[in-house]
């Protein structure tokens, strides 16, 4: 046991250490075996640089330091918190298979090149669509989004090649609303959080919630460089974002609601979800859940990250583990041979974008690998 506590006071040092020069604050969350052995904050959930800048809310006069219970806007860990569970409980209840071709299900992409890609297709990137594209200068709701990807040039072939993209998740969003009758949002919280007792987890906090939410970037400057010429004229947020998605597509064209980003939750739902994939059958069948989990292409399997022994930031820990990250500094991995959850929250993109996480995310999960055996 000395042992272990030193290993989890050494991957806190490293959270800490990190806050000098990767992010304005974090929560790291470690449970095993169902219980929370390390769960501390650090830093801060509004930096005191903003206090008195233009950009932030002037009646907010004092920095807000990070609490244990701060929400986080979760960028990409929707893929995985969200979206992947109901589309993979669709396939449970009958709606569609992995193997349906997207152009039976999407009128939009019918008669567009990824009309052949399937399901899986989309849940392994293995779709052919490109990694990121900012459609809100074009388009601006679900109809319009889908028909802006199915006009987009394919990278690839389906199933030739493994290219994260965002995309991909914003028509899986978009079949959910179709399918289902309700917007991502609405259909996450009556399928995933009700059932599981997630309270945190939601889409479009309220404004009466923003105190307790980690603020983000000092508006969208980070997208608009990455837009350049294109995205002259177009009205980018200038002001602090807080409380509202970070990702451009999201916000602008999607109204905070889409199946690549946009949650916001706490460190310690998302251990209580991870719970429910560790346990293998309180969300899906235990099939399913396993075929998610293990490895369909190249480090995916069905909208997750699988543990690679090429990739620095999994090969410490089983290769039965999986895992996601978000842009704004979010990580939930699961080790099922460890018995063992990770949550680490960041608010890297607060106030500016920068870099220095994957070296902090990597050096958390080296410890606590070694911290935790695996079984077997």
């Amino acid at each position: 046991m000395p042992r272990t506590s030193a290993a989890l006071a050494a991957a806190w040092q490293q959270v800490v250490a990190g806050g000098e020069q990767a992010y304005a604050g974090a929560v790291l969350l470690v449970q095993h075996r169902d219980a929370i052995v390390w769960w501390e904050a650090t830093g801060w959930a509004l930096h005191p640089s903003c206090i008195g800048d233009p950009a932030t809310p002037p009646e907010v006069t004092e920095p807000i330091a990070m609490t244990r219970h701060t929400l986080f806007d979760l960028a990409s860990l929707t893929k995985v918190v969200a979206t992947t569970p109901i589309v993979l409980q669709l396939v449970a209840e009958g709606l569609f298979q992995l193997e349906t071709p997207l152009g039976q299900l999407l009128p939009s992409l019918a008669t567009s090149p990824y009309a052949s890609a399937t399901i899986r297709h989309l849940l392994t990137h293995t779709a052919g669509l490109p990694a990121w594209l900012p459609l809100y200068l074009d388009a601006h709701g679900e109809a319009a989004y889908a028909t802006a990807i199915a006009e987009t040039m394919p990278i690839g072939e389906p199933g030739a090649q493994v290219v994260y993209s965002d995309l991909g998740f914003i028509l899986l969003g978009i079949l959910v609303q179709q399918l289902t009758g309700a917007d991502l949002a609405t259909a996450a919280r009556q399928r995933v959080f009700a059932p599981l007792g997630l309270a945190s987890l939601q889409f479009c906090p309220p404004r009466s919630l923003r105190r307790q939410i980690a603020a983000t970037e000092r508006g969208n400057s980070y997208e608009a460089n990455n837009v350049g010429a294109r995205g002259h004229g177009f009205p980018w947020r200038t002001s602090l974002i807080w409380g509202e998605v970070h990702d451009g597509n999201a916000y602008y064209g999607l109204d905070g609601i889409a199946g690549h980003a946009g949650l916001f939750g706490t460190a310690e739902d998302l251990a209580r979800y991870a719970a429910a994939w560790l346990h293998g059958d309180e969300l899906l069948p235990g099939a399913l859940v396993a075929e998610a989990t293990t490895q369909q292409a190249p480090g995916r399997g069905l909208g997750w990250v699988c543990a690679d022994t090429s990739s620095p930031l999994s090969a410490p820990l089983s290769m039965r583990a999986f895992g996601h990250t978000g842009f704004t500094g979010t990580m939930l991995w699961v080790d099922p041979l460890r018995d063992l959850i990770v949550v680490l929250l960041t608010n890297r993109v607060h106030p500016v974008v920068r870099e220095g996480i994957q070296a902090v995310r990597a050096a958390v999960l080296r410890e606590l690998a070694a911290a935790f055996p695996a079984r077997g």
